[in-house]
């Protein structure tokens, strides 16, 4: 089987708070974009909407059927927020994105990720797989969905938040989903 190489440079702007991290992105034929979350289909980008403009479309191109890359990354850049995924490099069991069918080959080294995030405060897993990497990782116990673990790295206090997979395969709606990731934005002071 095929081995899958990240297709994405690490998104770590030097102001970060947050460093959000996904699993692997889905293969590029899903692609609406080149960037994480990429998927038309996926919710990330509409609980952004949501969370900082209380409306979901706010980056989402409706007639293209894409989001709008050209406002994500200055608002990222903005607020402090970074972006990888726990697998540098995996294997497709099957021809999908999601977690069960993906066999990680490489994990993203996260702790050396942080060295590079100075002023990060917490990290925010999506999804089952991604938290099981991260947790094992800084060696602290899986929190529920929409919860923390305490942990540190680098002499730094930090907060592991499992938040709801943005996947529309996970059954919430995207408006209870953003609850939850509000909280996390709260904690940062990003809103």
């Amino acid at each position: 089987m095929e081995i899958e190489a990240h297709p994405f440079e690490p998104f770590l702007p030097a102001n970060a708070k947050l460093l959000m991290l996904g699993t692997f992105p889905p293969a590029p034929k899903r692609w609406c974009m080149k960037f994480y979350y990429p998927n038309f289909t996926n919710d990330m980008w509409r609980i952004f909407g949501l969370c900082f403009y209380g409306d979901k479309l706010h980056f989402v191109r409706q007639e293209q059927k894409d989001y709008d890359l050209g406002a994500i990354i200055p608002f990222l850049e903005e607020k402090g927020i970074a972006m990888f995924d726990t697998a540098t490099r995996v294997i497709r069991t099957k021809n999908t994105a999601s977690d069960k069918d993906l066999q990680i080959v490489e994990e993203t080294d996260l702790d050396d990720m942080l060295s590079r995030l100075p002023q990060c405060q917490a990290v925010l897993t999506a999804g089952q797989l991604a938290t099981t990497v991260a947790c094992r990782q800084f060696a602290i116990a899986e929190p529920r969905v929409g919860e923390y673990s305490p942990f540190t790295c680098h002499s730094s206090s930090l907060r592991l938040y499992r938040m709801p997979s943005s996947s529309r395969a996970y059954p919430m709606a995207v408006e209870k989903k953003a609850e939850a990731y509000m909280n996390v934005f709260k904690y940062l002071k990003l809103l």
